[in-house]
């Protein structure tokens, strides 16, 4: 791609501009001293993938435990010394508390975040480990009024866990990264929860490589992206229910959004049997140990995109594995019931 068109101008998204391709490479530099450069690891004989190269990004592997760390650390990183000084809050069902958690205290900052009270009790106590303070609320609509309040009363930097140029940008230097490592991959597969990691991920793939295609999966229990495809239109969720509790987002918001409309290509969903199926099979074919989130692309591949993409270079990224062993073991035993 030549440097005229890396540098063209900015458009905006609800008053926001759209990350370019320059801007993402540099900030993937600033974040090269906090975050991880994770690997990729390609296997082209694995059951039921035979031929399809499978082009792994080991994101799980990432500092607190997922890629959530881009976003914060972006985040952050933008914050005057006041603003760094006065804290940061943020509301998440485990991934992006850890994660804003963690960059808090690298940086000297600190954390207050808001989980729920259903939240793995390993993810509250990650966070505590990060030094942050934890206030759990019983819904997403009762801990985003929470963290509202904190920001207001407090004077603390609310970090939005899928939204905002800065979420997206810290999420585009993945696919930016990615690019670099892999450069020819026909497709990539994105978990999809509010949209934040395929909306960065997304656009950054695109910039790299107009040619390649962009999927999203979600669980067919909490399905907000697809239903805002279906529906032109940014919507609230009134029931949920999955195993991903980290793909669990009440809603969608506008410049996610409009930036997966842009650059994904489709979105399929997958059961929470599919989910469990997938652990499996990374865990015995790759001996990793994975949160359903994390097994939401391969799922995808294994299920409603394997004729799709039967033969193609494809990448699968592995997002994160805050699990624990006692959930970790009871989807496992789960999935080897149903073979």
């Amino acid at each position: 791609m030549s440097t005229e068109q890396r540098g063209t101008p900015h458009t905006t998204i609800d008053g926001e501009p759209i990350p370019t391709l320059d801007e993402i490479a540099a900030q993937h530099f600033a974040l090269s001293p906090w975050v991880a450069r994770t690997p990729v690891f390609e296997r082209a004989d694995l059951p039921s993938l035979e031929g399809t190269h499978v082009n792994f990004k080991f994101e799980l592997l990432q500092v607190s435990g997922s890629f959530k760390a881009r976003g914060a650390f972006t985040h952050l990183l933008a914050l005057d010394e006041a603003r760094k000084n006065a804290g940061v809050t943020c509301v998440s069902a485990g991934n992006h508390a850890a994660a804003v958690a963690y960059a808090a205290m690298r940086l000297g900052s600190s954390a207050k975040v808001v989980m729920f009270h259903t939240a793995s009790p390993a993810r509250i106590a990650q966070c505590k480990q990060y030094r942050a303070e934890v206030v759990l609320a019983g819904s997403a609509s009762q801990a985003f009024d929470l963290v509202r309040r904190i920001e207001a009363e407090e004077g603390r930097f609310f970090i939005h866990p899928f939204n905002g140029y800065h979420t997206i940008l810290g999420t585009a230097t993945l696919g930016y990264e990615w690019a670099t490592q892999t450069p020819d991959l026909d497709a990539v597969i994105v978990p999809i929860g509010g949209g934040g990691l395929a909306a960065g991920m997304a656009t950054a793939l695109r910039l790299a490589n107009p040619r390649v295609h962009v999927y999203g999966v979600e669980p067919e229990g909490a399905d907000a992206m697809s239903r805002s495809f279906a529906a032109n239109h940014t919507i609230k969720m009134s029931a949920m229910q999955t195993i991903a509790d980290s793909l669990m987002a009440p809603h969608t918001e506008e410049y996610s959004y409009q930036l997966c409309r842009r650059h994904v290509d489709r979105i399929v969903t997958v059961s929470d049997d599919a989910l469990r199926a997938a652990m499996l099979f990374l865990f015995s074919q790759l001996k990793l140990s994975v949160e359903p989130a994390c097994a939401a692309a391969l799922a995808a591949l294994l299920g409603p995109l394997r004729e799709t993409l039967q033969g193609k270079r494809v990448g699968v990224l592995l997002s994160g594995t805050n699990t624990d062993p006692g959930t970790l073991g009871m989807h496992l035993a789960h999935a080897k019931l149903l073979r």
